[in-house]
């Protein structure tokens, strides 16, 4: 069996995998997630949730090696911090996530996609360090196929995204390169473009892509086979 930590994207916090980690331990692993600063009930300010402190909070929870499941922007700490401290990160994979090379940021991937799907929901805050996705368009950019009343909690519990992380570009050192890892593709995502996440999945062997027919949050939508996808992963 194997041992999962979970790392949650923008405005959304550890408690968005509570589907998917009680059926990966019905299955007889073991499943952690956890809050980025300023993301679920960390209560740093915006301003000071930088992609170091980002990157230390994924180090901080890899007490023992783990497959570290990245989901959207979490890929590009979660890269960063498989990069520092590769022998505690069994395996990475990545969730319809960016998937950074040096110097990239979440931004600078964003803009490098054919199109821009989460621009019109975007809503920069009145304090200009984070910003927040407009309810009535998230629901169909991250949530289609999902369970109607899973959607309304799930808006219920964003918080604003902070700005400052999304715009540092990762330096990475090149030990990324010892980290074994995964994509999982998601072909009804309409916040990703697929078209761009299998371009950023082309820097991986073809073996270790999976596509699924799956929206942004399959941990929403299709909790059990992704625990059986997870668990194929580990096994493989």
């Amino acid at each position: 069996m194997a041992r999962f930590l979970l790392i949650h994207g923008a405005s959304h916090g550890a408690w968005c995998w509570d589907a998917l980690r009680a059926a990966l331990v019905a299955r007889g692993h073991e499943a952690t997630a956890i809050d980025l600063p300023a993301h679920g009930d960390d209560s740093t300010p915006p301003a000071e949730a930088t992609l170091d402190r980002y990157v230390a909070a994924i180090l901080a929870a890899l007490s023992e090696p783990a497959i570290v499941v990245a989901h959207s922007m979490a890929g590009v700490p979660a890269t960063a911090a498989a990069d520092r401290a590769p022998d505690r990160v069994a395996r990475l994979v990545y969730l319809c996530a960016y998937l950074p090379g040096d110097g990239a940021s979440v931004g600078s991937l964003v803009q490098a996609q054919a199109t821009q799907p989460l621009r019109a929901a975007i809503r920069r805050g009145a304090d200009r360090d984070s910003f927040t996705f407009a309810p009535e368009l998230a629901p169909e950019l991250f949530y289609n196929g999902c369970p109607p009343d899973t959607v309304a909690r799930a808006l219920d519990r964003l918080t604003p995204e902070p700005v400052v992380a999304q715009a540092t570009p990762v330096s990475l050192g090149g030990d990324i390169a010892e980290v074994p890892r995964s994509y999982i593709l998601c072909t009804e995502d309409h916040a990703i473009p697929p078209e761009d996440q299998r371009r950023m999945a082309s820097a991986l062997p073809p073996g270790d892509v999976h596509e699924r027919p799956w929206s942004h949050s399959p941990f929403f939508s299709a909790p059990e086979a992704l625990a059986d996808l997870l668990g194929d992963i580990a096994a493989g």
